[in-house]
């Protein structure tokens, strides 16, 4: 059930969705995806796409690493998680309602250390089962 004080949305062609005016979303400068993109892989499967003015980068329809204003997230397992929550990462996404399982890079995260991490978040997301066509389209 959403909040009370959500609003429904209808996309064009798409299924209605709960939008929360309470929530923050920061939009990106050009630098903040230019950066984001030079760290997503050019990898079979891999592709980048726009989320809520941010943007998204998936595989096999499962994101494994976000951008969110100036923020970059990936998700990774259990081990990595804590191991970048320890290296300076915090929660990813809205303030409000931080998006579970994902951390953010520490700030000023950019070269080859970037990378791994990103890399290490596409390997995990790239393990799970492929999102089902259907599921993709209702997302």
């Amino acid at each position: 059930m959403p909040p009370a004080h959500a609003i429904r949305e209808r996309a064009r062609g798409s299924a209605p969705v709960w939008h929360d005016p309470g929530v923050k979303i920061p939009k990106p400068t050009e630098a903040d995806r230019a950066r984001f993109t030079a760290l997503i892989p050019d990898a079979p499967g891999v592709e980048i796409k726009p989320m809520f003015g941010n943007l998204g980068a998936f595989v096999n329809g499962n994101m494994f690493a976000g951008l969110f204003g100036s923020q970059i997230g990936v998700k990774l397992d259990p081990a990595k998680l804590a191991e970048l929550r320890n290296a300076g990462g915090g929660p990813f996404g809205p303030a409000e309602r931080p998006m579970g399982g994902y951390v953010t890079l520490p700030e000023g995260v950019v070269d080859a250390q970037g990378q791994a991490w990103v890399e290490a978040a596409l390997a995990h997301v790239g393990s799970l089962p492929p999102k089902a066509a259907e599921q993709r389209r209702k997302s």
